[in-house]
């Protein structure tokens, strides 16, 4: 039996497959941001294509249908039915321009399925610029010209707490100099390596629990999903 079981992948398959439900075979879809598009296989339905700019170093990346930056997609406007869009927006310099050029080729009444972490550490680097909250995500849509149908937590607060707790599994100081040198500082090392292995063990009851309970009452979430609605009013045809 696995151990490690991230709750915030499993809500993030959940979301995907829900948008990948939400639109009738034939509709086109956009990936944005699509990495090694590891959500395309719910798509089969549509006609899917994909956008990344392949320059993260070292990082997978699954053939996609266009090499560009985001905030400029080589597309027609009102192209797709839906665009999804999965932790994706905390590595765009300008993520107004972004979402502004998602509105664009977007249909009206189409959707933008998005989801964003609020709480994570340095990832893709040096492409990692932004983490959000709900305001913030909720401000630069609507900016953008979005209607906001959903904003929900992806994770509970107990999928906070395990990543929390992995992380300090994997890094609290083991050498008595991280903590001042001293008896002290032996003291807190050595105590430092039983918690360790007690943060790993924390770790992995708390993503489970995450996944039997998702906890939104109290805490606050690792990542945000969000559906919203490029509104019918819109008659652009760029």
């Amino acid at each position: 039996m696995k151990l490690h079981i991230n709750s915030s992948r499993v809500y993030l398959e959940e979301f995907a497959k829900k948008a990948a439900q939400s639109i009738p075979s034939g509709s086109i879809v956009l990936d944005a941001g699509a990495g090694d598009a590891p959500y395309k296989q719910y798509f089969a339905h549509t006609i899917y294509e994909s956008a990344d700019f392949y320059q993260v170093k070292g990082a997978p990346y699954d053939r996609v249908t266009y090499v560009c930056d985001l905030s400029a997609i080589p597309v027609h406007g009102q192209r797709y039915d839906l665009i999804f869009c999965s932790q994706v927006l905390e590595h765009v310099p300008e993520p107004q321009s972004v979402l502004n050029e998602l509105f664009r080729v977007l249909k009206p009444m189409g959707e933008l399925w998005i989801t964003a972490p609020l709480f994570y550490e340095e990832h893709q680097i040096p492409y990692d610029f932004y983490r959000y909250t709900r305001y913030g995500l909720t401000h630069i849509l609507q900016k953008a010209g979005f209607v906001i149908k959903s904003i929900e937590w992806l994770e509970g607060y107990y999928g906070a707490l395990a990543y929390q707790f992995r992380v300090a599994g994997a890094s609290l100081p083991r050498h008595p100099a991280a903590y001042g040198g001293s008896m002290l500082g032996l003291l807190a090392a050595i105590s430092a390596i039983g918690m360790r292995l007690s943060s790993k063990l924390m770790a992995i009851w708390f993503e489970r629990l995450d996944l039997r309970y998702k906890n939104v009452k109290v805490g606050f979430c690792k990542n945000y999903a969000v559906v919203a609605l490029k509104p019918a009013k819109d008659s652009q045809a760029l």
